[in-house]
C-alpha cells in the first residue's frame, strides 16, 4: 500500500473500464488522480466515488487545447504531473474494404495522436523535474494482426513505436515510457 504516495497521475479514458480501474488502484495506493474522458457524467461519478484526491476533467485527447487545460488543471491543483497513463482509445470493427479513410483518421486521431499530444504536454514538466512515468496502453493487437481490425491494429502498432521513441528521448531525464 501507498506505493504512489505524493504522486500525481493523469489517466485518460477513465470514466469506465480499464481507465476507471487504474484510477481507483492509483488512488488506493496514495496517488492524486486526474481522470479524463469525453464521458462527463460517468467521469464525474467515478471521481466523486473515489473521493479526495480525484478530479475529473472532460477531455478530448485529440485536442491540443484540451491537453493544455488538463495539464494546467493538474499543476494548479496538485503542483505537478508524475505519471501519464494514455488509456483512452476507440475501436472500429470492420474489414479493410469496409473501413473508410474517415474511419481510419478517427482512430488515428484518438489512439495515436491523442497519446502523442499527451506525451508532448507532460514531457517538458517531467524533464524539468527529472522524473516521470508514461504508460501507453496498447493491445495484444499491437503485437499481431487481427482479421477485421486493420485500422485498430495499425494504431496499436503505432503506439508501440511511439513509446520506444519517447523512452529513448526521456531516458537522460529519468523519464520512463512503457507500453502495456
Amino acid at each position: 500500500m501507498n506505493r504512489l504516495d505524493n504522486k500525481v497521475a493523469i489517466i485518460t479514458g477513465a470514466a469506465r473500464g480499464q481507465g476507471e480501474a487504474t484510477a481507483r488502484l492509483f488512488a488506493a495506493e496514495g496517488c492524486s488522480v486526474i481522470l479524463t474522458d469525453v464521458l462527463k457524467p460517468e467521469g464525474e461519478a467515478v471521481a466523486a466515488s473515489i473521493g479526495q484526491g480525484a478530479l475529473f476533467v472532460q477531455h478530448d485527447v485529440s485536442s491540443e487545447e484540451d491537453w493544455a487545460a488538463v495539464v494546467e488543471t493538474a499543476t494548479s491543483t496538485f503542483g505537478k504531473v508524475d505519471i501519464l497513463v494514455n488509456n483512452a482509445a476507440i475501436a472500429h470493427f470492420a474489414s479493410i474494404e469496409d473501413t473508410g479513410k474517415d474511419d481510419l483518421m478517427r482512430l488515428l486521431s484518438v489512439n495515436v495522436v491523442g497519446q502523442y499530444l499527451g506525451i508532448k504536454a507532460v514531457l517538458p514538466l517531467m524533464k524539468a523535474a527529472r522524473r516521470g512515468s508514461i504508460v501507453n496502453i496498447s493491445s495484444v493487437d499491437g503485437l499481431r494482426g487481427t482479421t477485421g481490425l486493420s485500422a485498430y491494429d495499425a494504431c496499436k502498432w503505432g503506439v508501440r513505436g511511439l513509446t520506444k521513441a519517447v523512452a529513448l528521448e526521456g531516458a537522460a531525464f529519468n523519464v520512463r515510457a512503457n507500453t502495456v
